[in-house]
């Protein structure tokens, strides 16, 4: 289950390129791309049809640009994330440096590799620990990226005037939906700004590939 963790930032003494590297890949953990439609319109009661399979869906992969304001500047980088019912591999690379980070986890361990290290842990709260002095609720991105409130944890949810998530509040975070594309029979987030405090990340999805059963 979905841990309800506080933002706990202190003093790190992590280089900020590890700082911000981390803090982009934990923001966004999760390929063949599928056709898009980005002209096709959305209609007042597609997002209550698809529901159910969108919660379903346990296996996907998304490719696009993220960005990272805070209150030291801003960052861009490419994201490859591979998405599995029990694991997940994220890829970030661009001009963050160090050329490619990769995250990847499992049940019991996450591990994170670039070319300051190898670094692993049990979970990916407990690594961001062990780098970094804080935590984020991880596992609610997973939720998150395809337009879903995390389970069994408080939220406040607007719907658009379609029916669409359009501002989700949960776990201090601020979910915006800005933009969607229809692939594969789904209505899945295309773009989503998400802030904490002076914290702000913007995700633009390229690709998306649900990998949902025939």
């Amino acid at each position: 289950m979905i841990r309800q963790l506080s933002w706990r930032l202190r003093q790190a003494h992590a280089a900020p390129h590890a700082w911000h590297v981390l803090l982009l890949l934990v923001l966004l953990s999760g390929c063949a791309s599928q056709t898009t439609s980005p002209d096709q319109s959305r209609d007042r009661g597609d997002w209550d049809t698809q529901t159910e399979r969108l919660r379903a869906l346990e296996a996907w992969s998304i490719a696009g640009k993220v960005g990272l304001r805070t209150h030291e500047g801003a960052k861009s980088a490419n994201i490859d994330w591979q998405q599995r019912p029990d694991t997940y591999r994220i890829l970030i690379s661009g001009p963050f440096g160090a050329g490619r980070t990769l995250l990847r986890g499992g049940p019991g361990n996450v591990t994170l590799i670039s070319s300051e290290g190898r670094f692993e842990a049990q979970t990916p709260e407990a690594l961001m620990e062990q780098q970094l002095g804080w935590s984020l609720p991880i596992s609610a991105l997973d939720y998150w990226v395809r337009g879903l409130p995390a389970p069994d944890t408080r939220k406040r949810l607007e719907h658009d005037d379609l029916g669409f998530p359009q501002r989700l509040q949960q776990l201090g975070w601020t979910i915006e939906y800005r933009d969607w594309t229809h692939t594969d029979d789904l209505w899945l987030p295309r773009r989503l700004v998400m802030t904490y405090g002076d914290l702000r990340a913007t995700l633009v999805v390229t690709q998306w590939n649900p990998m949902t059963d025939s």
